[in-house]
């Protein structure tokens, strides 16, 4: 059976997978990933430093922070990631976020859109985003469950530039009403890249892609990846905390963080990506931001971070946190020594502890990376 022709994977078959236990999901998910974002937490980021140079010969106001992503020019290299929509309270949150990367002039994509697609009556709570950012390069999002057609509907809910294909077997597989068959996700992402006329983007939902994941959605038509590692929001420890058999907790903490997938995808001897490359997960601060960009990302995402800002303070703070986000990119890309965005390739990198460790494991060298610049 081919994709196309594949029963309708929202026509919930397991108790707990209705449209309105899926949207109940949506406001627990929300409440539950808000609290593993606390202030000062440490993330893998923390082992990606640089070699400081006294004299790096530049402008900040001449910094350059625009990147060419999917064919379309953003104004800066950082993005608000996906996160949520479908209910009276997560279509607020999606207004408010969509307010203030509009104002801000970044690019954001919106959170999965499975239960509009099931329930024509929750579209609101996402194409909100596009009444709120008109001018926005906007992505939509939808799982590789959903059959072509539908996934061309949430680009046209939209109005979208791009589509987020998530993948989340991490997820899926502690969720109490999870999916439990993923064999033909490899075939759906590739009849889904046919079907709609915008560029996809797979990306992970917090457990990193490794350079084989890469590798096999690049004859799939994929556009771009974002390896999306962990260390931020944990949907392993979100789904056991709704479990009351215990199950699955030893898995919390799964995958890969989003500096050692840049390392393994982008500087080992596998040879060059023919997609482009975000990242995302765990990023809380602009210093993370340059240090995806310095790793080879494109563009850097930010989820958990920014739904705090905006749930605890409000649009405007969080287009007040934006628009110093993107002031302090400047300043760090000019302490370093890099007019553009592409010029933060060259920096020296000091990986430091397990991310070293584990990125050693996987062929990185690391000593190269520390005299990039020579």
């Amino acid at each position: 059976m081919s994709p196309a022709q594949q029963p309708d994977p929202t026509s919930g078959a397991r108790p707990g997978t209705g449209v309105g236990a899926h949207a109940e999901r949506k406001d627990e998910h929300v409440r539950l990933a808000m609290s593993l974002h606390e202030p000062g937490k440490q993330t893998p980021w923390a082992d990606v430093g640089f070699l400081h140079h006294a004299l790096p010969g530049t402008d900040v106001d001449a910094v350059d922070l625009s990147t060419t992503v999917l064919g379309s020019r953003w104004q800066a290299p950082v993005y608000v990631n996906a996160m949520t929509g479908g209910t009276e309270a997560t279509g607020r949150l999606n207004a408010g976020l969509a307010e203030a990367a509009g104002a801000a002039g970044l690019a954001i994509a919106s959170g999965s859109q499975h239960v509009a697609l099931r329930d024509a009556s929750r579209e609101d709570t996402f194409t909100v985003i596009r009444r709120q950012a008109p001018q926005a390069f906007v992505l939509a999002n939808v799982g590789p469950t959903v059959s072509p057609e539908q996934a061309a509907r949430a680009v046209e809910m939209l109005q979208a530039d791009a589509l987020q294909v998530h993948v989340n077997v991490a997820q899926e597989v502690p969720m109490p009403e999870g999916d439990r068959d993923f064999s033909g996700w490899a075939e759906r992402i590739g009849a889904i890249t046919e079907a709609v006329g915008v560029p996809v983007v797979v990306k992970e939902v917090g457990f990193g892609l490794s350079r084989r994941s890469v590798d096999q959605l690049v004859p799939l038509g994929v556009a771009a990846v974002d390896v999306a590692g962990n260390g931020g929001t944990d949907f392993v420890a979100i789904e056991t905390s709704r479990r009351q058999d215990g199950a699955y907790r030893d898995l919390v903490g799964w995958g890969q963080s989003a500096a050692l997938c840049l390392l393994e995808c982008l500087h080992t001897q596998a040879g060059e990506l023919p997609v482009q490359v975000l990242a995302s997960g765990a990023v809380r601060t602009p210093l993370d931001v340059v240090r995806g960009l310095a790793l080879g990302a494109r563009a850097v995402g930010a989820s958990g971070h920014f739904m705090r800002t905006l749930t605890e303070s409000g649009p405007e703070a969080l287009f007040r946190e934006l628009v110093s986000w993107k002031e302090q990119l400047r300043g760090i890309m000019a302490l370093l020594g890099a007019g553009r965005v592409a010029e933060l390739a060259r920096t020296d990198l000091l990986v430091t502890g397990a991310t070293a460790e584990r990125a050693r494991l996987l062929g990185v060298d690391l000593g190269a990376l520390a005299r990039r610049s020579s």
